[in-house]
């Protein structure tokens, strides 16, 4: 098979970095898991003829623009949708095609723009069916799929918050009340920092205006503790949260709700770049990241990343992390010398040094408190795959585990088929208070990434005995 530049992932970042590379006369291979480009941002529809207008105008705008763009190149980039990379190394990934086989797929140059996942924070009722994250959330109701059941309430933190409650208000949902964790007088400080984006700054005081002429209630420094139910969600309480975030039950407050939806950040996707063996770090936030040089390299020279996949950005910031990236491939493939890729590279970082200076503000705005870790009870789940709850790793700390894969081997969490999706953040912060120490390990990858059907064992048989 023929080695070009191959690009993990459609969303802004990778479709990106291929408009740059086929703008050079560059073809390219992009792999998307999901059946449409756009990644969860600009993913849109998944129905011809839907239309989007309570995701206000704006962000259609972005959207039509982006996949524009794309468009006028699509010739040149060789597009496998509903493919999915369980694997890679330093010179082939390995995917699963929507055929069901398995496919290596070499690579001269390599782009890892997959993105990130929810941030998972265990309260009692948060595995009742009615309660789902908040990004999870916001892409059923992009994609026009279906709109939440009856009462919903949105509790978490961050821009995601008001932006979410005002397109289910336009799309017809009975938002009854947002609960943005950290205080007002936390955002008041960030305001000189959110000046570097004055659109942005503007269309959220417009959106909490929004909400409040439409009545709904949006309450800073307030979170949830707990979800109630039998077989689905019926109320949440809510309380006031301290600066640690640690919930006030005296004030605590019962609201009855068929859904809510939790969102309390997001962790870089870093599986495939561990398994491919790139040098990683720890933010401030205590979360895993691949390291990135100035040109959006990793640790080997011919893998670049971009998008959120190195620290949570946005989707402004990936656009540019991908043209960064592809100039990046250009120079090495000898299509741009080095004083016009470099020339070009720092007209984008003066725009992508503004909107990291904005970020910061809102990753300041939005930092998380441990007092949030004490809302699970003993029999609270934290681990959903192998069923493990917070008093089995309150024992396992108390018998002297104090990192990651100690406490793995003890518990059993990430041993599931999500392989820690959804449990590290949780079992992350516990370690890092219960210890003192900010390393304590992360969870480390399995091949396959993710699960294969039987079907594909058979097709790499197949595949391996016609080579032979």
């Amino acid at each position: 098979m023929e080695r070009k530049p191959v690009i993990v992932g459609g969303g802004p970042a990778g479709l990106s970095a291929a408009i740059e590379l086929a703008s050079h006369g560059v073809d390219s291979l992009l792999l998307e898991e999901a059946s449409r480009l756009g990644g969860v941002v600009y993913r849109g529809p998944l129905r011809d003829g839907v239309e989007l207008d309570y995701l206000g105008e704006r962000y259609c705008a972005n959207m039509r623009a982006l996949h524009g763009a794309f468009d006028a190149i699509a010739a040149r980039v060789d597009i496998r949708l509903n493919t999915r990379v369980i694997g890679g190394n330093a010179e082939q990934l390995f995917a699963l095609t929507p055929q069901e086989r398995t496919q290596r797929i070499p690579y001269s140059h390599l782009l890892l723009s997959v993105g990130c996942h929810e941030r998972s924070v265990p309260f009692p009722g948060w595995t009742l069916p009615g309660v789902i994250m908040l990004g999870g959330l916001q892409l059923q109701i992009k994609s026009g799929v279906v709109k939440p059941l009856g009462r919903t309430v949105l509790a978490g933190t961050g821009p995601l918050l008001p932006l979410v409650a005002c397109q289910l208000r336009k799309a017809g949902v009975e938002v009854v009340g947002v609960y943005e964790a950290s205080a007002f007088s936390r955002l008041a400080k960030e305001a000189v920092a959110l000046l570097n984006q004055p659109q942005l700054f503007l269309d959220g005081l417009s959106m909490l205006a929004y909400l409040k002429r439409h009545g709904v209630p949006f309450h800073f420094g307030w979170g949830v503790i707990e979800g109630h139910g039998d077989d689905e969600l019926r109320a949440v309480t809510v309380a006031p949260y301290n600066a640690d975030w640690t919930a006030d039950h005296s004030r605590a407050q019962r609201l009855p709700a068929q859904t809510l939806a939790s969102g309390y950040g997001f962790l870089p996707r870093t599986q495939l770049t561990q398994q491919m063996g790139l040098a990683h770090g720890y933010d401030e936030d205590g979360c895993l990241k691949p390291d990135i040089d100035d040109w959006q390299r990793g640790s080997l020279d011919r893998i670049h990343l971009a998008g959120d996949v190195g620290g949570l950005k946005g989707g402004e910031a990936a656009m540019l992390t991908g043209r960064i990236a592809a100039l990046s491939m250009l120079r090495q493939l000898n299509v741009l010398d080095d004083a016009a890729a470099l020339r070009r590279r720092d007209e984008l970082s003066k725009d992508l040094a503004a909107v990291l200076r904005f970020r910061a503000g809102i990753n300041r705005f939005t930092r998380r408190g441990m007092g949030q870790l004490a809302l699970p009870r003993t029999d609270t789940v934290i681990c959903r795959c192998e069923h493990v709850t917070r008093q089995d790793i309150d024992t396992a700390l108390g018998q002297g585990v104090n990192d990651l894969i100690s406490l793995k081997m003890r518990t059993r969490v990430s041993m599931g088929d999500c392989q820690g999706k959804m449990c590290v953040g949780y079992c992350s912060d516990r370690l890092r208070e219960h210890t003192g120490k900010h390393d304590v390990g992360w969870i480390r990858p399995r091949f396959p990434l993710d699960p294969l059907p039987f079907s594909a064992f058979s097709a790499l048989d197949a595949q391996q005995t016609e080579e032979i």
